[in-house]
């Protein structure tokens, strides 16, 4: 198993009994999901946003126009940290202070660079576009040149990078167990609904195998379960 180095940019004290530095934990973690919060400094303010991002190895690839301030404050300090979080469920406990959420969160950190080599841009925006959906590259037209030119591209070198997971249920006072009030788990989770097709579409044009697969893989599954 290999892991992240601990230290005081990483190591996670606050409920550390949730913590974890495997790597191939967090890159599922990254994996599951499509936009991660980044942090920047802007004007000596600290500034939080959700960007779309594609994941290789221990790259991360974040793109925008090439006066994007925020990818700018990123090249200029030459370092960045992103945290990707999924909500699992709503965790309903007996008294107020101890309910919570479940919950799978990865923070990373990690130095930045500008690609300019054109190959390279190409290579990864095709990392962001398959990660968003598996086998849509290969289904849109070729990227223009001046395209490709107007495009800033950063890519991370995660360096470090720590995840936190709750996936437990209710921690109650141990004498608010005999009280006469509900407590349990909400799952939550994000679905695909059918898709849409553009309005300018011709009606000739059908939905592409990939889309459909990735509906299929994304739906909503009823389990049937039932609660009490």
């Amino acid at each position: 198993m290999k892991l992240y180095p601990k230290s005081k940019l990483n190591r996670i004290k606050r409920g550390h009994i949730r913590a974890s530095y495997d790597v191939e934990k967090i890159n599922t973690i990254l994996d599951t999901g499509f936009i991660g919060y980044v942090s920047y400094i802007y004007q000596e303010r600290a500034i939080t946003l959700p960007m779309a991002y594609g994941r290789k190895d221990n790259k991360i690839y974040l793109h925008g126009s090439q006066a994007n301030r925020m990818l700018l404050a990123l090249l200029e300090a030459k370092e960045m940290s992103m945290t990707v979080m999924h909500l699992d469920a709503l965790v309903l406990a007996r008294s107020g202070l101890h309910h919570s959420v479940n919950y799978r969160s990865a923070s990373l950190f990690g130095s930045v660079k500008k690609l300019t080599n054109p190959k390279e841009k190409e290579a990864a925006l095709y990392c962001f576009m398959e990660h968003m959906m598996k086998g849509r590259w290969d289904g849109i037209r070729p990227m223009h040149q001046q395209e490709l030119n107007r495009t800033l591209v950063v890519e991370m070198t995660i360096e470090t990078a720590s995840a936190k997971i709750r996936d437990v249920g209710v921690a109650d006072e141990p004498e608010d167990y005999d009280l006469d009030i509900w407590a349990g788990l909400v799952p939550l989770k994000q679905v695909s609904e059918y898709p849409i097709a553009d309005e300018g579409l011709s009606k000739n044009i059908k939905i592409p195998k990939h889309v459909l697969d990735y509906y299929q893989e994304n739906k909503f599954k009823n389990d049937n379960s039932k609660g009490v």
